[in-house]
């Protein structure tokens, strides 16, 4: 199809005595999301949609993609293309998986089924270290410490764990095939990130168009082929496509380019995460050749208006939160004022006609609070829209996503739980809410446990005192597992700076109170925020130390702080001490702002050094080891007490 600026032409259902006839929706997940469950946005919509009574579908893309390259055919195409790599462009993984590919291909429909909990026996074989091929993600195996010197992963998974040790197996297995996709077939495959680099706040949409417009790899062909199978099955007039992550924009766009190479009538609609941070001033008239419409945050409304005009019953500029391209090439948004639907009225999430019996519980880490994010199939749902708290001076308070707050009653919440149940008929949910009010899931609680509603759930909170232990000893019997919140730069200083509203014993008790509950913690952290100096960096990860050693937390990740440009830090600089660089000119994506930090302190490398501590904890290693040691460079003695969290979590009692 062309790349050109030409605009598409706009298509009008005009009015007939049949107007109000549903037209035929599907919702596709674009690769690559989750492997272990759906990405939740193709069931809010479709249900959403279905309870409007639109004729809606959805089809997971992603996990179809996985499942048609890692199989006995699959393999098979990747070795001829393995094949035609000259010897000297064949990495080590490359030629590790050639000298095995007769056990690979022997191998992987069972590991797959493995993975998908349809043959449990098989894990007696994987176990056995003498069943799959090993390449050189069983290297991390090393990693592991036995103190007694005998099996690495006995510590982890004891006498019994021989289920979840063959899952550990499995993923190394599927990630060394993953590598060998990578170095022989398309360097931007990631399982999660693909192609992520053609559209992370990338101003000039020439990287993608470029992209877009080369030849198939392996990879494009086996999603194009999917998707006019997708198209074949369901016929739809609409197809919607979000996208979440920068790393599912470049599928999306392929799935776009090949519904309209196959049929342009049919409309197609963008919209996600990602389009709600990065394209809110979308000025780029080549995404029209894809996309006939690109929606702005919550699609309820926005879709509701679209069918609409599509039908003929709305003029375009009646369209809600809508970006269009004009006739000459000019993009439009389009915005007419209409209230969102409440969130107590968007229905109830369906993932029906997705196959939840295909998808692969995966167990890359051995912590296991940190597994709950690959392994098991989970009902995605939120208990409240947008963030009560919403002052993080980091995070992008000024966009819908996060500024209107709004909330359903606790009897809403388990009616739509309960539907989830009879329909999939699992209870394992993740409420995957910016931060869930206390309050809200108190009530929760109290309605899951009067009800007699057996779950079990996990979610993301603010750690505030409200969380008493009385609180987390509710949460826990009502079926929390588990919860990950923010402690971000675990710094009173920086803390109070980025108004986060929480202090370091603060978070040390309340975290201990839900480790109490038997509730599994894992703190989200931050490093590079605005002035924070060496010395700052170096006390955080004595706290964190502290935390882990008194068994507070079980687990963290390490982000680097990142300026967007929809934070108070990105509007307000100077009330953070740091000089934005200026972006470059551009039409497509904005989200990311450099900015000159007065410390100059490196903090890649204290980025390492942290992450490599963080992954030691994690596994229990080095707890009672001085944090200096991680660094690789001479940095400052901390200025923490050793007891500082010892000593908050005394003075609750």
């Amino acid at each position: 199809m062309s790349t050109s600026s030409t605009p598409a032409p706009i298509r009008i259902v005009r009015r007939t005595a049949d107007t109000a006839a549903p037209l035929r929706l599907l919702s596709l997940i674009p690769p690559m999301t989750q492997l272990n469950t759906p990405y939740p946005s193709a069931a809010y919509l479709t249900g959403f949609l279905r309870s409007r009574n639109e004729d809606a579908v959805q089809e997971d893309l992603a996990l179809a993609l996985v499942l048609r390259l890692f199989s006995r055919e699959g393999l098979v195409d990747i070795r001829a293309a393995v094949d035609a790599l000259p010897l000297r462009d064949q990495s080590p993984q490359v030629q590790g998986f050639i000298a095995q590919y007769e056990r690979y291909v022997a191998t992987v429909d069972v590991v797959i089924a493995f993975l998908q909990g349809r043959d449990s026996t098989i894990g007696h074989r994987i176990c056995s270290r003498n069943f799959l091929p090993e390449g050189a993600r069983f290297a991390t195996l090393d990693e592991y410490i036995d103190p007694d010197g005998g099996d690495p992963l006995a510590w982890a998974f004891g006498a019994l764990g021989m289920q979840d040790r063959a899952r550990h197996l499995a993923t190394l297995y599927l990630n060394d095939l993953a590598d060998v996709l990578r170095d022989a077939v398309d360097p931007r495959f990631e399982f999660v990130r693909y192609a992520e680099s053609l559209a992370m706040s990338q101003p000039s949409f020439d990287p993608l168009a470029e992209a877009l417009a080369a030849p198939h790899t392996l990879v494009d062909g086996t999603l194009h082929a999917l998707t006019l199978e997708a198209i074949a099955q369901h016929k739809p007039q609409v197809v919607l496509l979000s996208v979440p992550f920068p790393g599912s924009v470049y599928a999306a766009f392929r799935i776009a380019q090949s519904i309209k190479a196959q049929d342009a009538s049919i409309v197609t609609i963008l919209g996600g995460g990602y389009v709600n941070t990065e394209l809110r001033e979308l000025a780029e008239p080549r995404v029209f050749d894809y996309f006939d419409y690109v929606t702005l945050d919550d699609g309820e409304r926005p879709l509701l208006a679209l069918l609409e005009h599509l039908r003929g019953a709305r003029e375009r500029d009646g369209l809600v939160r809508t970006f269009v391209r004009q006739p000459g090439g000019v993009v439009q948004y389009i915005n007419a004022k209409e209230a969102d639907v409440a969130f107590a009225e968007i229905g109830t999430p369906t993932w029906d006609g997705l196959p939840l019996d295909r998808y692969l519980s995966l167990l890359d880490m051995l912590n296991p609070m940190h597994r709950l994010w690959s392994d098991g199939r989970w009902n995605k749902l939120t208990v409240a829209h947008g963030c009560y708290w919403k002052k993080c001076s980091f995070c992008d308070v000024s966009l819908d996503y996060i500024a209107r707050y709004e909330g359903a009653s606790s009897q809403v919440l388990v009616d739509r739980i309960e539907e989830i149940i009879a329909e999939t008929g699992q209870t394992g949910f993740h409420f995957v809410d910016e931060a869930a009010p206390p309050k809200a899931l108190r009530g929760l609680a109290e309605e899951l446990l009067r009800r007699g509603v057996s779950i079990s759930w996990w979610g993301n909170i603010r750690f505030e005192k409200s969380f008493s232990p009385e609180l987390c000893q509710l949460l826990a019997e009502s079926g929390c597992i588990a919860i990950s919140g923010g402690l971000e730069v675990a710094s009173d200083r920086l803390l109070q700076l980025m108004k986060k509203g929480v202090s370091v014993d603060q978070v040390a008790r309340v975290t201990n109170a839900f480790t109490e509950a038997g509730i599994l913690v894992h703190a989200y952290l931050m490093y590079g925020f605005p002035t924070q100096t060496v010395q700052d960096t170096v006390d955080a990860l004595e706290y964190v130390r502290q935390l882990f050693e008194s068994g507070c937390i079980q687990s963290g990740f390490f982000h680097r702080f990142a300026c967007t440009v929809h934070s108070p830090v990105g509007m307000n600089p100077e009330e953070y001490g740091v000089k934005l660089v200026p972006l470059p000119p551009g039409s497509f994506a904005k989200n990311d702002i450099g900015f000159i930090d007065p410390t100059g302190v490196d903090h890649d490398s204290m980025g390492r050094a942290l992450n490599k501590a963080l992954y030691n904890y994690m596994h229990g290693i080095g707890l009672d080891k001085d944090v200096r040691r991680w660094f690789d460079e001479h940095v400052p003695k901390p200025r923490v007490r050793r007891d500082f969290i010892a000593q908050a979590l005394a003075a609750r009692r």
